[in-house]
């Protein structure tokens, strides 16, 4: 059975990439190229499956992204 997970994929001050499933908690990596990091997160989505179950699994439906600027 095949499953889809909504992937957040934003850039640091040292150039990686990071990349998260907000779906499952915990679920993240890093990599400079996207690539690598598509490769990684998606062993990174088998391990959190594999660890936590699918008990664990929060069906998200994606909304979309909103950037928000507050005085620091």
């Amino acid at each position: 059975m095949t499953k889809q997970f909504d992937v957040i994929i934003e850039k640091d001050s040292e150039g990686y990439f990071v990349a998260s499933v907000p779906a499952l908690k915990g679920c993240h990596t890093q990599a400079k190229s996207l690539d690598v990091l598509m490769e990684r997160i998606r062993e990174a989505i088998e391990l959190c499956l594999e660890v936590q179950g699918e008990l664990l699994l929060e069906p998200l439906d994606f909304v979309g992204i909103q950037r928000i600027s507050v005085a620091a």
